[in-house]
C-alpha cells in the first residue's frame, strides 16, 4: 500500500534553527536539511528534537513547509516525515491534515501527553486521527515525556484494525516491551528505535531503523551505522556501536535537543539558541560534549 523502504535508515529528528529573536531562521533550517539530504538521511521535522512544543501551530506549517520545499528539490527524495501528534485529538487532526495537504510522506504522532489517557481511549484517539488522513502513520511513544506508556497489546490492535498505521517509534527504553512489540505485530510493522543508544540492540530484534538525536550533527556515520544492519554486516555495527555510545549517551546529559544543539554550535552547524523553557547546558555539562566531541575528531 506504501512505499516505506526508505525508513529502514536513519531518519533525522531535525533540530530548529532560531534568530536572535527566537523566530525561525528560515535561511538556516533550509541550509541544514540540505546537509541532512546530502549526508542521505531521511527527514522528520517537528518532532520532540524540533522543539515543537513551544511552537505555534502557524510555526509548525512553516516548518513542514520549508521541509517538505527542499526534500521536493532534492533528486535524492527523501522521505519527509511529520511530527504532528497533541494531547488534543482535535489539533492533532489539523496538523496531520496539514501535512497531508502540504506532501508530506508519513506522519509521526506521540502519545498524548499531560492528559494520561488509558489504553482503550488512545486507541480511539489514533483510530480517530488515522482516518482522518490516508498518509502512513507512524506511532511514538516515549513515556518519560508523555506520562503514559503505549502498551505492546494497543500497538498490535492498532496496526491490526488501521491500514495506515505502519510503525511505531520506540523511546520507553525498555527492551523487553519493544520486543513484544515486534513478536506481536505484523512483519511489515516498522519498528524504529527512538534512542541512538539502543539501536543497535533493537535492529538486532528485527527494528528497521532510527529516528535519530544523533545524526544532526554525524549524519553520515549514523546511515552507515544503520544501513551496516541491513544488510546484516553486525561485526561492523557492533564497532560503530562501541565507538559511538558515549556520544550517544551525552547527548541526553540534559534534556534534549540542549545538549544536541550546543554540538551543533561548536561544530559550526548552527546556534545553540533554544525556546524556554529549555536553556542551553549547563557549563560542566558543556565540558563533558565536548571533550566527547573531541575524543571523536568532531571538533
Amino acid at each position: 500500500m506504501f512505499n516505506l523502504e526508505k525508513l529502514r535508515n536513519t531518519i533525522t529528528a531535525l533540530i530548529t534553527p532560531f534568530k536572535e529573536d527566537y523566530s525561525i531562521d528560515e535561511e538556516k533550517y533550509r541550509e541544514f536539511i540540505r546537509y541532512q539530504i546530502k549526508n542521505d538521511c531521511q527527514l522528520l521535522t517537528m518532532g520532540t528534537t524540533g522543539e515543537s512544543a513551544t511552537l505555534s501551530h502557524e510555526e509548525h506549517h512553516y516548518a513542514i513547509d520549508i521541509t517538505i520545499d527542499e526534500a521536493k528539490k532534492s533528486n535524492k527524495h527523501p522521505f519527509t516525515l511529520a511530527g504532528t501528534g497533541s494531547n488534543s485529538t482535535k489539533e492533532a487532526i489539523s496538523l496531520s491534515q496539514y501535512a497531508e495537504k502540504a506532501g508530506a510522506d508519513g506522519l509521526l504522532l506521540v502519545v498524548p501527553y499531560y492528559n494520561k489517557p488509558v489504553q482503550h481511549s488512545l486507541i480511539e484517539h489514533f483510530s480517530t486521527i488515522a482516518d482522518s488522513v490516508s498518509l502512513p502513520i507512524i506511532l511514538y511513544n516515549v513515556p518519560s515525556r508523555t506520562g503514559r506508556n503505549l502498551e505492546p497489546e494497543t500497538v498490535s490492535k492498532l496496526a491490526s484494525s488501521k491500514d495506515n498505521i505502519v510503525g511505531i517509534k520506540c523511546a520507553s527504553g525498555n527492551i523487553d516491551q519493544i520486543t513484544k512489540i515486534i513478536k506481536t505485530t505484523p512483519d511489515d510493522f516498522i519498528v524504529l528505535s527512538g534512542d541512538d543508544s539502543l539501536t543497535y540492540h533493537i535492529m538486532a530484534l528485527g527494528g528497521k531503523g532510527v529516528i535519530s538525536v544523533a545524526s544532526n550533527i554525524i549524519p553520515a556515520k549514523m546511515v552507515e551505522f544503520t544501513q551496516s544492519m541491513n544488510i546484516d554486516n553486525w561485526e561492523s555495527a557492533r564497532k560503530m556501536q562501541l565507538e559511538l555510545f558515549d556520544l550517544f549517551k551525552v547527548l541526553f546529559i540534559e534534556t534534549n535537543p540542549g545538549p544536541v544543539k550546543y554540538a551543533a554550535e561548536l561544530m559550526g552547524i548552527m546556534n545553540k539558541r533554544m525556546r524556554l523553557p529549555l536553556t542551553p547546558p549547563l557549563v560542566e555539562n558543556q565540558e563533558k560534549i565536548k571533550m566527547v566531541l573531541k575524543k571523536l575528531n568532531l571538533i
